[in-house]
């Protein structure tokens, strides 16, 4: 299916965001040989950090483990729209690695069903050239106060 992501992602209903601007120096996404690596990409729709706080369960005034999955969704996407500003989303042959960081409370141990979140919609729109080496890594802080924060390693032709 490699060269039909677009269309792909036109069968799924969704629209990659425009490239979040980076938040300090350095760029959204770099190529080097055939492997395109994204920056660390936050939950960040239309410039705006959508959730704050760090991850529990249970817990009051924090984010809930299936808001974090969602944000870690958006994540995934907007690493997409970096890839795509880069080289052409119909370019990458395989998504190769998924890092993903949640800012984790205390005691807070579900990293990876957060980091779900962003290697199901990867999944959802590449298949078996979907299937990724991954991380999910419990963190003190992330930047803005991001709860999830996601980049990826992609090849392509």
């Amino acid at each position: 299916m490699s060269g039909q992501w677009s269309a792909r992602l036109t069968e799924l209903g969704i629209t990659l965001p425009e490239v979040v601007a980076p938040v300090g120096s350095y760029t959204p996404a770099l190529r080097v040989g055939d492997l395109v690596y994204t920056s660390g990409q936050l939950p960040v729709v239309d410039g705006v950090l959508g959730v704050v706080g760090k991850v529990s369960e249970g817990a009051e005034g924090v984010v809930r483990p299936e808001q974090a999955n969602a944000a870690a969704r958006q994540c995934a996407l907007n690493a997409l729209a970096a890839v795509h500003a880069e080289v052409g989303i119909d370019s990458v042959v395989r998504v190769v690695k998924v890092v993903g960081f949640v800012a984790s409370a205390n005691g807070f141990t579900g990293q990876p069903g957060v980091i779900n979140g962003a290697s199901d919609v990867i999944g959802e729109i590449f298949g078996d050239a979907g299937v990724h080496a991954r991380s999910a890594v419990g963190v003190a802080e992330l930047p803005l106060g991001a709860p999830v924060e996601v980049e990826i390693v992609v090849e392509v032709k």
